[in-house]
């Protein structure tokens, strides 16, 4: 078994810590495979050839989303970078920022909701 995804030794970590530098490994490789056919679509001039590698790039960015999916998943900061950086208009750089700050906050408590709550007198 290879261990160069590895930086600490492999047989003192955790199965959690190995499941999840395989995950990041899986996220990397698929992030340079997406980049690999968007650079071979460019040059492609055979209409056919070209749209197999265009669905070949589709399931390499679906792959790509299903690690940072499950990653996220393990990380719950970096869930929250996510929500406020990903999907929004605007500037990505102050997202970026923005989510930064979020992050570093604690946790807030959510209120609780009307039927956990006791109930109110009412005023006679």
């Amino acid at each position: 078994m290879g261990t160069e995804q590895y930086h600490e030794p492999p047989g003192e970590l955790s199965q959690e810590i190995r499941t999840f530098a395989r995950m990041a490994a899986s996220l990397q490789e698929e992030a340079e495979a997406i980049g690999w056919y968007e650079q071979r679509m460019s040059l492609e001039r055979d209409a056919q050839a070209k749209a197999i590698m265009e669905d070949a790039q589709e399931e390499e960015f679906k792959h790509f989303a299903m690690a940072l999916e499950f990653l996220s998943r393990r990380k719950p900061k970096w869930r929250v970078v996510l929500k406020d950086v990903l999907f929004k208009a605007g500037d990505i750089v102050e997202h970026g920022e923005e989510a930064e700050e979020e992050e570093k906050k604690p946790p807030t408590r959510r209120p609780p909701s009307r039927s956990s709550a006791p109930p109110r007198s009412r005023p006679r």
